[in-house]
């Protein structure tokens, strides 16, 4: 039984695409030339325009594969489970590329369990074995101490979520052509044991450092939990979020949600303010990507320098108070 392409799993919410869905093209065009196979997007859900999915190709997919109902526009992953599963049954991917989102840590498990295939979760990279063409799945484990470097060589398709922000998404080449191929949802899929009521919001667990601009983050310099309030005044200023060191998040200084690292979130702002953090493996890992890397610490040999563009050898209680005078001033 031969198992062809590679499939990356789009996602939508209330009619429009989430970025995840083009970050995920990128690692999948790699793949895809490497092995010398098409690329496809793979998009459950309720409606989407026609150029979102037209931007998709453009984005580097060869084919957009959508299967479209009002029945699907709210994630339930027993019917997203029972449609992906028919599809691989009838396509026969090779590999098969989701977000480490709630939707693809929620839905590639349950797949991988029902067609008894290998997962890989939360990978920060992606690579193929010369001659095996086992895809290299790389991961932080034992608390983001190590990379483990896991592949599945006795079980097709080779599954594997990815961390949303970890690469970039292609630009748009408008030379690029492609199928986009309508398939009609099944009925029989609909699992009816589960039906959506509402969604509740989870107050501070809402906040997505993924999605901003610009990140104010703190580590263990920062000294006690009192002192992340100049922080949350210089995000505020800036139209930012707060971010965190796992020291900071373990301190309990600041929640998990806000926590940037291999144990936490990767995220590829602007601009991304470093106070008081060293600079451990595990945190430039999560933030190395960033644009522009402001950093201030009094250790003039801290590795947050090695990745920063601009560097403050200083107190940050002289330097922080002072650029939120500054900033004061500005707004005013």
């Amino acid at each position: 039984m031969e198992y062809k392409g590679i499939w990356t799993i789009a996602e939508a919410y209330e009619g429009d695409l989430k970025a995840v869905s083009f970050e995920l093209l990128s690692r999948g065009r790699k793949l895809a030339d490497e092995l010398s196979e098409e690329l496809v997007s793979v998009l459950i859900g309720g409606k989407v325009a026609r150029e979102r999915l037209e931007e998709l190709i453009k984005r580097g997919a060869d084919r957009v594969i959508v299967i479209e109902d009002e029945k699907l526009d709210r994630f339930i992953v027993e019917t997203y489970s029972n449609a992906l599963i028919d599809l691989i049954k009838d396509r026969k991917p090779e590999i098969i590329l989701s977000a480490a989102t709630v939707n693809g840590r929620t839905l590639m498990p349950h797949v991988a369990m029902k067609i008894h295939a290998g997962l890989t979760a939360d990978c920060t990279e992606l690579g193929v074995e010369e001659d095996t063409r086992n895809l290299l799945q790389t991961r932080p484990a034992i608390g983001g101490n190590i990379l483990a470097t896991i592949k599945s060589p006795d079980s097709r398709p080779q599954m594997a979520t990815v961390r949303p922000k970890s690469s970039r998404p292609l630009e748009i080449d408008e030379s690029r052509e492609g199928v986009i191929e309508r398939i009609p949802f099944k009925a029989e899929l609909y699992d009816q044991r589960v039906t959506h009521l509402e969604t509740i919001s989870g107050g501070d667990e809402d906040v997505n450092i993924q999605e901003s601009e610009i990140v104010v983050s703190g580590g263990k310099g920062m000294k006690k939990i009192d002192h992340f309030k100049m922080l949350y005044d210089l995000a505020h200023k800036m139209g930012g979020v707060v971010g965190a060191s796992r020291d900071a998040v373990d301190r309990g200084w600041a929640k998990y949600p806000h926590q940037v690292g291999l144990s936490g979130k990767t995220v590829t702002p602007s601009v991304y303010f470093a106070f008081g953090i060293s600079g451990a493996i595990q945190h430039l890992a999560g933030m190395k990507t960033a644009d522009t890397i402001i950093s201030v610490n009094t250790d003039e040999e801290a590795a947050i320098f090695q990745v920063s563009d601009f560097g403050i050898v200083g107190d940050l209680f002289e330097v922080l108070p002072l650029l939120n005078e500054k900033l004061e001033k500005e707004v005013k």
